[in-house]
């Protein structure tokens, strides 16, 4: 008998190594001969770096670049095992991990961190690109991430603005003769589930805004920021980002590399599933267990769970989901292949008492849905 185990990170407490190493332990403690496959997986936020370069056998580089609010930070970009591919994951440059909840503003925070790590990859020689653009703390349609790699934004003065939300607000014209001519020699695949437009009531700024420290007053503000900033790079670029899916992913940057760079976008659990070759890995499983942090309707938008329970359903695989809380609209989730879906929550308590004990918590409910799985079996 054999179990995969593919879980997303629970954000705050476990990353996805973590989380399949204890779902591991717990299986071996109730089942010890058990045959287990650990696939760690992400869907294009935070971890997806790690996922990849842990399953191509691959490296990470270490890179000093400006945070989200312009503080130097230590990020990193990994490097896949084909020693040709790179991935640039935005929170590690400007997520918001990076900057306390009571310090969060959109009208200020910047992508230039994040061209900071593809210039450096550049630099290095690489010319293929995972982009992982989830966690972002940003809201700058990209500006920041374009002026890093040189392209000129200026105000009606003609001299170039600053960073962040608010300083686009003041752009009135693009030049591109400095930006980076190996842009146009490199491929970008961006790693992405989001499906928003730039603008608008399903806009970046009014889906994704008040998550990063937006009140309602900086939601309006900045869609109309972000629209004038459409309006001129359909000018520049006769791209119209507008309306266009996906454009609205990360604050926006979504749109920028729809504009600006040689790029696709693909469901980041699709690619994260291709290069660790979890197809192949389920065959002949007889459970897969996957999880993340909170699972619900949205999960349904192609989050980690969804993915895997899409490519255990191709073999017929049945597949339980542990997270560490459950919300509304999980119904939804049982016709992509999800079987069940079991919180790790013992009882009445707050968050931060959730997070400080979740591996006990994954060990301890990994075990009863395994003890209960294969009862008869056992």
């Amino acid at each position: 008998m054999r179990v995969v185990i593919a879980p997303d990170s629970f954000k705050g407490s476990l990353s996805a190594v973590e989380v399949a190493n204890v779902m591991e332990q717990a299986i071996s403690k109730a089942l010890p001969k058990m045959e287990t496959i650990c696939v760690p997986v992400a869907d294009g936020g935070e971890g997806t770096m790690d996922s990849l370069v842990s399953a191509t056998g691959g490296k990470k580089v270490e890179v000093t670049v400006k945070g989200p609010t312009c503080k130097p930070v230590g990020a990193e970009y990994g490097v896949l095992g084909d020693n040709e591919t790179c991935v640039i994951e935005m929170a590690s440059a400007s997520g918001l991990v990076l900057i306390p909840a009571n310090e969060r503003n959109p009208m200020v925070t910047t992508t230039y961190g994040t061209g900071e790590l593809i210039q450096a990859a550049l630099d290095a020689g690489y010319r293929t690109f995972i982009l992982a653009v989830g966690g972002s703390a940003t809201n700058d349609g990209g500006a920041g991430m374009l002026q890093a790699l040189g392209m000129n934004l200026l105000d009606e003065t003609g001299a170039s603005i600053g960073y962040g939300g608010a300083e686009l607000g003041r752009v009135a014209s693009i030049d591109d003769a400095d930006f980076d001519k190996r842009i146009a020699d490199s491929s970008f695949m961006i790693a992405s589930d989001v499906q928003n437009p730039f603008v608008g009531p399903t806009g970046a700024s009014a889906v994704y805004g008040p998550q990063k420290g937006a009140t309602a007053e900086m939601v309006a503000t900045l869609d109309c920021i972000l629209t004038n900033w459409a309006d001129l790079i359909e000018e520049k670029t006769l791209v119209r980002l507008h309306e266009k899916p996906g454009a609205g992913a990360a604050g926006g940057i979504g749109g920028a590399f729809q504009a600006f760079f040689p790029s696709s976008m693909r469901r980041g659990i699709d690619i994260v599933i291709d290069y660790t070759g979890l197809e192949q890995k389920l065959e002949g499983a007889d459970l897969v267990l996957t999880g993340e942090g909170q699972i619900d309707y949205q999960t349904a938008s192609g989050k980690t769970p969804m993915g895997v329970a899409e490519a255990a359903k191709k073999q017929g695989i049945p597949v339980i989901a542990i997270a560490g809380s459950v919300g509304e609209g999980i119904e939804e989730l049982y016709q992509y292949g999800i079987t069940s879906v079991f919180s790790i929550v013992k009882g009445p308590m707050n968050l931060q008492q959730a997070i400080e004990h979740c591996e006990e918590y994954v060990m301890f409910t990994t075990e009863q849905v395994v003890r209960t799985f294969f009862a008869k079996q056992n």
